[in-house]
């Protein structure tokens, strides 16, 4: 047996189809099928139930495959550590980034992290917080970039940095906003459910939801832009990150206004599962990336005093 053909048999399982799972690791199906069923042979296992739709891994299947994981975990950590004694950071990465980090976050960190590291391959895929922590443990993804998440208790994190919450709107340019005291008066665009907590019992669901607006409308966005473009047509407020602000245009940032003191801030950590965890990439990209982004930051919550910010999940 070779190491090809344990992520061969670690992608079907992931992915139930082996035409999908020959594609993720860019051989032919033929090719993939061949050594899954030449490694079935040499182990006299039946790893796979092809008669099935979606494939079946089979009891013993499922032993293997733990075992292969473990196989390619230490494979890697070899190249790894090889790496770290040259001064070397080369080979692939795959972080899971949910969206709405995504779009204020990659804009400011890929240039130089690909600038610094020509020989890294970072492979980023946008997926929701709950495919991120499926992906985590299951060894899909190395590591995941998320806002605070909750009942992750099994992983580990690392905070990359907190940014302030802005206000986007029609708002009088002279005047200083308190959240969520001057809030209540106004509707508000929020992202989809499940994208809120409280701190200091402040929640930001517990804000008009465009109430005023259509009774009869419901909608659940995914996307600062989308809730711009909302409150622009519609009127109403939104909030926005730090980050995501200094990618608009000079007309846009005009509708924009800072709170005061305590300011909401929200929290983005890097996860990780020890497991399947390259660690010394994950903490050296972790360094970079918070170097990056904090060196962008006006609102620095790691000098400030605790009754200055209070965190939400945005």
């Amino acid at each position: 047996m070779n190491l090809h053909q344990l992520e061969y048999i670690i992608a079907v399982d992931q992915l139930k189809n082996f035409n999908k799972a020959a594609g993720a690791c860019l051989v032919t199906q033929a090719t993939l099928s061949a050594m899954v069923k030449k490694l079935e042979e040499e182990l006299d296992v039946i790893i796979f139930d092809r008669k099935t739709k979606p494939v079946i891994t089979t009891d013993y299947g499922k032993q293997i495959i733990a075992e292969a994981r473990k196989a390619i975990y230490h494979a890697n950590r070899l190249k790894e550590i090889s790496c770290t004694l040259n001064n070397r950071v080369e080979g692939k990465v795959k972080i899971g980034i949910i969206s709405n980090v995504a779009n204020s976050l990659l804009p400011h960190i890929l240039k130089e992290l690909l600038d610094n590291y020509p020989l890294l391959e970072l492979d980023f895929i946008e997926c929701s917080e709950e495919q991120a922590v499926r992906k985590l443990k299951s060894g899909g993804i190395d590591m995941a970039i998320l806002t605070s998440p909750g009942n992750t208790d099994d992983l580990e994190q690392i905070t990359l940095y907190c940014e302030a919450l802005l206000i986007y709107g029609n708002l009088d340019k002279n005047k200083n906003y308190v959240f969520p005291k001057n809030m209540k008066n106004y509707n508000f665009w929020v992202l989809e459910e499940g994208n809120c907590s409280q701190d200091k019992n402040v929640e930001v669901c517990k804000l008009e939801k465009n109430s005023s607006l259509y009774k009869n409308l419901k909608f659940e966005a995914h996307s600062f832009e989308t809730l711009m473009n909302l409150a622009d047509k519609f009127g109403g407020l939104t909030l926005i990150p730090e980050l995501y602000y200094k990618s608009l245009s000079e007309e846009r940032k005009k509708k924009v206004r800072s709170f005061q003191s305590p300011v909401p801030v929200r929290e983005i950590k890097l996860l990780y599962y020890r497991p399947y965890a390259k660690l010394g990439y994950i903490e050296t990209l972790a360094k970079d990336i918070a170097d990056i982004v904090n060196s962008k930051l006006e609102f620095d919550v790691c000098t400030c005093k605790k009754d200055d910010f209070f965190k939400v999940r945005i």
